[in-house]
C-alpha cells in the first residue's frame, strides 16, 4: 500500500455541537457529537477528494481517544500516526451558534492538549521526508514540546516539496499576540505555502492588508500565499502574479469547518499542479459548501459537490 499524499500535523478533538442555534450556550439543551480538530478536519477534507492523508497527532487514553481513531478510519484517514498521551485527555470543544456566521468556542485541553505534547521520538521522519504534502499549523509551536518538535520537522523537511503552514492564530492558545507573531514568524522562513486570513496574517507579518501580507509573505521565501477575506473572496499570490477570486455567496448555518475544507481542497489543488486562480476557486468553494451546513469534519465536501457549485 503506498503512503500518504498529504501528512497534517496538530490538533485533533471532539467537537460538541448544539441541536439549538442561535441561543446563548447556558440555554443549549442537547448537543452533537462530531470529529474535529484544525489539521485532522483538512486530512479528512483532502480524503474526500480521494487524497490518502493522515494525521499525526495524539489523544487521551480515554473513550473520546477512540472515537477520534474510529471516526478517521470511517472517513478513510489514516490513524497510524496517532500516539497516546497517558496522562491526558482528549480534547473537548463546545461551540455556540450564536451567532452562526462566527461562532464562539469553548475548548477544553487543560492542563495542555496531548498533540502539544509530541516529541521527536514520536515522529515519522521517513513520512515528513517522503510525503508528498506536509501540513502544519501556528498552533503547533504554542507550546513545548510541541514547538520543538514541529521546528525539528520543519527544519529536516528544507521546505521540500509541497510544505503548507495553516497560520491557524487562536488567542487562547496564547500568552500575547508579540509571541505568536515571534514562533509563527520562525515558520515563515521554512514553508513554501502559507494559508490564512487577515487576522492571522497581521499576527504573523504585522498588516492585515491582502496585498502588503502577500508581499511581506513572498519576501520570506514563499512561493504561494493565501490570504483569507470572508466576505470579500480569497487573495492568491505568486512572485509571478496575483489574483482576487470572489466568494461563493451561501447562506451560513456555521462557519466553522470552513476553512479547514478550503485547506484540504488547497492541499487537492497543488497536488494536481493546477494553476493558482484555479487553486482558489475550488478552495473557495469547499469552503462555502461546509459554511452552508452544520459540523466540521462530517460536513466536508465531495468533488460532485464541489463543482456543481462552480457551474452553478
Amino acid at each position: 500500500m503506498n503512503g500518504p499524499e498529504v501528512l497534517t500535523i496538530g490538533r485533533v478533538g471532539v467537537d460538541l455541537y448544539p441541536q439549538q442555534s442561535c441561543v446563548p450556550l447556558a440555554e443549549v439543551r442537547t448537543f452533537a457529537k462530531f470529529l474535529g480538530g484544525t489539521a485532522t478536519n483538512v486530512a479528512v477534507a483532502a480524503a474526500r477528494l480521494g487524497r490518502r492523508t493522515a494525521v499525526l497527532t495524539k489523544v487521551g487514553p480515554d473513550g473520546f481517544g477512540d472515537y477520534v481513531r474510529k471516526a478517521l478510519a470511517d472517513f478513510g484517514v489514516s490513524a497510524d500516526y496517532i500516539g497516546t498521551s497517558k496522562e491526558l485527555q482528549t480534547p473537548v470543544v463546545f461551540c455556540e451558534l450564536n451567532p452562526p456566521a462566527d461562532p464562539p468556542l469553548l475548548f477544553y485541553r487543560a492542563p495542555i492538549a496531548p498533540d502539544l505534547t509530541l516529541t521527536e521520538d514520536e515522529i515519522p521522519w521517513d513520512a515528513v521526508d517522503s510525503v508528498p504534502l506536509l501540513w502544519v499549523t501556528g498552533t503547533g509551536v504554542s507550546a513545548e514540546p510541541g514547538r520543538s518538535t514541529q521546528r525539528a520537522v520543519l527544519e529536516r523537511r528544507a521546505r521540500r516539496g509541497h510544505t503548507v503552514l495553516d497560520l491557524d492564530y487562536r488567542p487562547m492558545f496564547w500568552p500575547d499576540v508579540h509571541t505568536a507573531r515571534a514562533e509563527i514568524g520562525w515558520m515563515l522562513d521554512h514553508v513554501n505555502v502559507v494559508v490564512g486570513n487577515r487576522t492571522e496574517a497581521e499576527v504573523a507579518v504585522g498588516t492585515a492588508d491582502p496585498d502588503r501580507a502577500a508581499d511581506r509573505l513572498l519576501a520570506r521565501g514563499v512561493r504561494l500565499a493565501v490570504i483569507k477575506r470572508g466576505a470579500e473572496g480569497v487573495l492568491i499570490a505568486t512572485a509571478s502574479g496575483r489574483w482576487t477570486v470572489p466568494p461563493c455567496p451561501v447562506e451560513v448555518v456555521c462557519g466553522l469547518g470552513a476553512g479547514d475544507a478550503f485547506g484540504g481542497a488547497l492541499a487537492h489543488g497543488l497536488l494536481a499542479d493546477w494553476e493558482p486562480q484555479r487553486l482558489a476557486t475550488y478552495a473557495n468553494a469547499a469552503g462555502a459548501l461546509v459554511a452552508s451546513r452544520l459540523a466540521c469534519a462530517d460536513a466536508m465536501p465531495t468533488a460532485a459537490e464541489i463543482e456543481e457549485l462552480l457551474c452553478a
